[in-house]
């Protein structure tokens, strides 16, 4: 076995993460708690297994360009400009304090200035895929607060971007380890602005004629295996080019490989080809920060530990609410703003190992991000819950003294006022062609779409979407679905089609269901769960072709002359 350290790290990982994070998901906590401690499990401080840290480090990188690149490839300028006036200033004073919170538990436990600093932006930042789990959680990514808080995500990714391009110009003279350049502060920040100018003029001037251009000439092969090759070898590559051509960061290159992907008319076919891969890379990249934890901090600094989660969970969350408030936006706004960033993640865990990798942040502050990032996603959900039963409470207090206390009014998502209309889950190359069909033949359509970005897309072209999980029984109630006529389920997962079925059909017996599948196997299943109609596309193929073949025998079999005689 001591022969392919790569084959059982990733092996290793694999299972404890769909182990941990199964049974996280099963808990309702968030997934990544889970990879986390599979990542703790396989490293040098727990006992049993322990993977190869060199490898995992690698693998680590690896993650890191792809989501950094699919940070850019869901950039979305639109969602940012949507909310400037509170979500900039908003996210700039927030990350302000949370930073100083930190430089003051790093003072109070005597850290030089360096990793003060560090330690205090990677708390600032929260982590985009626990967020929007939750607002989408909660049907809210759709609603005025659910886009503050994206825009405010947004700014926060653009902060520690800069972030992570500046601090290895700056750690000599924060007290790390330096390239041996002379010419104090001000040179290595010129020079480093000087490569990212650089490296940002190229890929608008080139990057963005050549990489669409390229990726369309790649489409209309029709491969899919070598659209998805050419998605990684944009992200990869760039990711490498910026590095040995222009001496800035992997996760940077990605990063702006990503932004110029999102420019192409591809780029939703690109997001959704290359999601596994960088999905399952992302799972290893939080494996192999989970290896670096030292659970023992636990027991041996646990004030530090409990200041670090305060910091997290009330000292941002409270310098959040209040700036919202000072806006002026209603206090369920400022509370949804303030349980959304009350916790931390992937930008955190770049940081703090930058932070370690250039001698600014002693590994104890990784540990301390660790076991903050851990508790804070433990405890995020309870923090909505409380927001929930607040309101709840609120209403009912209006309820019984009407007049005296003033409820806000809620904060809801578009209403669906379609009646008698089609219902159809997912518009991807299926659903784009059933949506295309619908509307020309004026039939009412409501789509359901779990994807912002094409979401904002199909409503610039009039259609009436819907955000979120359609196995989710409130975002089917949202598409007004006890008044809809028929249900259409396009995407290509029979097992969630099946939930989503059984579902609609629980909320509107009359419901006519058509649903698509790939085997035998999900006919069956999705017709058990409610379906009236399952197409198997293999099987309309069949057909169809038998059909023609039979069609034209049929017309030449009386006197057919030309066809060979049997003996």
């Amino acid at each position: 076995m001591h022969h392919t350290p790569l084959l059982t790290t990733l092996a290793v990982g694999f299972v404890l993460a769909f182990v941990l994070g199964a049974l996280a998901n099963r808990l309702r906590i968030s997934p990544l708690v889970g990879y986390l401690l599979a990542g703790v499990l396989a490293g040098p401080f727990t006992p049993g297994y322990v993977a190869d840290q060199a490898l995992s480090g690698e693998i680590a990188e690896l993650g890191v360009i792809l989501l950094m690149f699919g940070v850019g490839l869901h950039f979305s300028l639109k969602d940012l400009l949507s909310v400037k006036a509170i979500a900039i200033p908003g996210a700039v004073v927030q990350i302000g304090v949370a930073t100083l919170l930190g430089m003051g538990l790093a003072w109070a436990m005597d850290w030089e200035f360096g990793g003060g600093l560090v330690f205090g932006l990677a708390l600032s930042v929260a982590s985009t895929v626990v967020l929007l789990r939750a607002l989408e959680q909660r049907q809210l990514i759709d609603t005025k607060r659910g886009r503050i808080a994206i825009g405010w995500l947004i700014v926060e990714d653009l902060a520690m971007v800069l972030t992570l391009v500046l601090l290895p110009a700056l750690a000599g003279s924060l007290g790390g380890t330096t390239d041996g350049s002379e010419g104090g502060v001000l040179m290595p920040i010129l020079l480093t602005l000087g490569k990212v100018a650089a490296f940002v003029a190229v890929m608008i001037l080139g990057g963005r004629r050549i990489v669409p251009w390229a990726l369309e000439r790649v489409a209309k092969t029709g491969s899919r295996e070598l659209f998805t090759l050419a998605v990684l070898a944009i992200a990869l590559g760039i990711a490498y080019g910026s590095a040995v051509i222009f001496g800035v960061s992997f996760a940077l290159g990605a990063f702006f490989a990503g932004m110029i992907l999102n420019e192409s008319e591809l780029s939703h076919e690109a997001a959704e080809n290359s999601l596994p891969l960088r999905d399952a890379f992302a799972v290893l990249f939080f494996v192999s920060v989970g290896m670096l934890f030292n659970p023992a901090i636990l027991i041996h600094e646990p004030l530090p530990v409990l200041a670090t989660f305060l910091v997290i969970v009330f000292g941002k969350s409270v310098a959040a609410y209040v700036i919202v408030r000072l806006f002026g936006h209603p206090n369920s706004t400022a509370l949804t703003i303030a349980a959304s960033l009350a916790q931390i993640g992937e930008f955190s865990f770049i940081l703090v190992g930058l932070g370690v990798s250039l001698n600014l942040l002693p590994e104890a502050g990784r540990d301390l991000v660790l076991a903050g990032a851990i508790l804070s996603i433990l405890v995020n959900p309870l923090l909505f819950i409380a927001i929930d039963r607040l309101q709840a409470r609120q209403e009912q207090k209006a309820e019984s003294e009407p007049g005296v206390v003033q409820v806000e009014a809620p904060d809801l998502p578009p209403p669906v006022l379609e009646h008698d209309h089609a219902i159809l889950i997912g518009h991807g190359r299926v659903g784009g062609l059933v949506s295309e069909r619908l509307r020309k033949n004026k039939i009412p359509l409501v789509v359901i779409e779990d994807k912002r970005e094409k979401a904002a897309e199909l409503r610039e072209y009039g259609l009436c979407v819907v955000v979120g999980n359609a196995a989710n029984p409130e975002v089917l109630a949202q598409a007004n679905i006890s008044s809809a006529r028929w249900l259409l389920i396009a995407i290509p997962n029979g097992f969630e089609a099946g939930t989503i079925a059984s579902h609609a059909r629980a909320l509107n017996p009359n419901l006519d269901i058509i649903a698509r599948a790939h085997f035998d196997a999900e006919v069956d299943y999705l017709e058990q769960n409610g379906a009236n109609l399952v197409i198997m596309g293999e099987r309309e193929i069949a057909s169809g072709m038998a059909q023609r073949v039979e069609r034209e025998d049929a017309a030449e079999a009386p006197g057919d002359d030309h066809l060979p005689q049997s003996a």
